[in-house]
């Protein structure tokens, strides 16, 4: 497999698999208490795990100025320090949050609070340009959308940023988006769990990257929740909001969900893969416009994600079998 992608129409060069860097952000929550992080951090591990990342050949980091409320960008920018130049940083706005109390406070998705929001990414990133920026209002009303899409081409004009996204679950949405000359992807969730046809099916169609988040099921396909354990108090897991499945009431992963893993268990595992391993190999069998960003909060857990590399994509093979015991049609881009 060749380890490295075209960033959509952009020029830009990605290698195949991201980390994702929500998990490096720790805890932060809504006002009612709601966490909307992975828990407790250890911020110098962290940074031994981005740079981890970057020995083992990832290149793509995939941010957002929300998670833990800004926290997370510093840690990125902190890490990768005079390496910056080396790799492709794609952060996201639309959130309001106050970094003080580590909350959630709202949404705006104005042209005058991208800007502002762009400014203070930049700060906390400690760079000069954002490689892909992205709207991060899964929901954003369209037509103050496309006013936001003229204003990403401004930043892309003014040297600001590279190229734009919408992280969003709506094709429709996302297809808006794919219209401006240098938007380049859509992020949207997608694993061998639950497969996203349309969206894989719409960045073919438009020549966009498909950056692919969740593809780990949120720790499902690593087989650490087989036991079901609790999760910390502090993780989104705990208290999962309705868009999140796996997890039920928080008391620990879903039996029906560990089941499905079982069931898929030899076939990702085979060809001495690890699960989570299989599970990125199939999202490269799935659509050669894929590139997974597994988040990520230990060396250990960066080099494990990072060897899914040298394995490749599952082969077509392995991917109809992946069908045939989740009893869907063989998925086609």
């Amino acid at each position: 497999m060749e380890n490295t992608r075209a960033l959509g129409r952009s020029g830009i060069q990605v290698s195949a698999l991201g980390f994702g860097c929500w998990a490096i952000g720790g805890e932060h929550h809504t006002p009612d208490g709601q966490p909307l992080g992975w828990g407790r951090v250890d911020d110098e591990e962290s940074i031994r795990a981005v740079r981890r990342a970057l020995d083992l050949g990832v290149t793509f980091f995939d941010t957002a100025d929300s998670y833990g409320t800004g926290h997370s960008e510093r840690v990125l920018g902190r890490a990768l320090g005079k390496r910056r130049g080396d790799v492709v940083v794609a952060t996201k706005w639309g959130n309001v949050f106050d970094e003080t109390t580590r909350t959630l406070t709202g949404r705006d998705d104005s042209p005058a609070y991208a800007r502002r929001a762009l400014t203070a990414s930049l700060r906390r990133l400690d760079t000069d340009y954002v490689d892909l920026y992205q709207l991060h209002i899964a929901d954003a009303d369209p037509e103050r959308a496309l006013r936001l899409r003229e204003t990403c081409e401004d930043f892309v004009r003014e040297g600001l940023i590279r190229a734009y996204a919408w992280s969003t679950d709506d094709p429709s949405r996302a297809a808006l988006f794919a219209e401006g000359k240098h938007c380049a992807a859509v992020q949207h969730a997608a694993n061998v769990l639950r497969d996203a046809p349309e969206l894989f099916a719409l960045a073919e169609r438009r020549e966009l990257t498909s950056i692919v988040r969740s593809p780990l099921a949120m720790g499902l396909l690593t087989g650490r929740h087989a036991g079901r354990p609790r999760p910390e108090p502090g993780d989104i897991r705990s208290r999962p909001p309705a868009w999140l499945p796996g997890f039920g009431d928080g008391s620990g992963a879903d039996p029906e969900w560990l089941a499905r893993v079982e069931a898929l268990r030899d076939v990702l595992t085979a060809d001495g893969r690890t699960l989570a391993q299989g599970a990125l190999g199939w999202l490269w069998a799935r659509s050669p416009r894929a590139v997974p960003i597994p988040g990520f909060r230990s060396v250990a857990q960066a080099e494990e994600n990072a060897g899914a590399l040298a394995r490749g994509p599952l082969t077509a093979a392995q991917l109809a079998e992946v069908d045939r015991i989740l009893g869907r049609r063989t998925a086609t881009v």
